[in-house]
C-alpha cells in the first residue's frame, strides 16, 4: 500500500514541477507561401511551436538567418520587421492580428532579388493546449 501511495506522491509532484516550469502554451502554426510570377504555389505547412504566456516577439519561422526586430504588440494587433541572410536574403514586415486568446491571422510581405513574396498566417493554440517551456 505505501509503495503505491509513494509512486502516486512521485507522479503527482512530477506534474507539480512541470506545471511550475512551464511558462508558455503551444500554439499550431500555419503558413501559406505565394511569389510573385512563380507558376505554382507552394502546399501549406503546418508546425508546432511554444509562445510565451505574453508574447514578446513573432511566431518562429523556418529559416534559421532570419532575425526579427521592432516587434510590437498594440491591442490585438502585432507587427515587426524581418531580415534573412541565407541562400536567399530578403526583408520584409510581418503582423498578426489575434482573434481573441486561441487564435491569430497575418501575413508576412517580403522582398528578395526584385520579388515580392507573402506568406499568409493562421494559428491556434494546440488542443488541448499543453503547456511548455519557452526554453524548448
Amino acid at each position: 500500500m505505501i509503495k503505491y501511495w509513494l509512486g502516486g506522491t512521485a507522479a503527482v509532484l512530477t506534474l507539480l514541477g512541470l506545471a511550475f516550469a512551464a511558462d508558455g502554451i503551444r500554439w499550431v502554426t500555419t503558413s501559406q507561401m505565394t511569389m510573385q510570377g512563380m507558376p505554382f504555389t507552394p502546399p501549406p505547412q503546418s508546425s508546432n511551436f511554444c509562445a510565451p504566456l505574453v508574447w514578446s516577439r513573432p511566431p518562429p519561422g523556418g529559416d534559421p538567418s532570419c532575425r526579427t526586430t521592432n516587434y510590437q504588440r498594440v491591442g490585438n494587433k502585432a507587427t515587426w520587421d524581418m531580415a534573412c541572410k541565407g541562400r536567399m536574403p530578403m526583408t520584409g514586415t510581418g503582423e498578426i492580428t489575434f482573434e481573441g486568446s486561441d487564435k491569430y491571422t497575418g501575413k508576412i510581405t517580403a522582398m528578395a532579388d526584385g520579388v515580392t513574396i507573402i506568406i499568409t498566417l493562421s494559428g491556434k493554440k494546440a488542443d488541448p493546449p499543453n503547456a511548455c517551456t519557452t526554453a524548448e
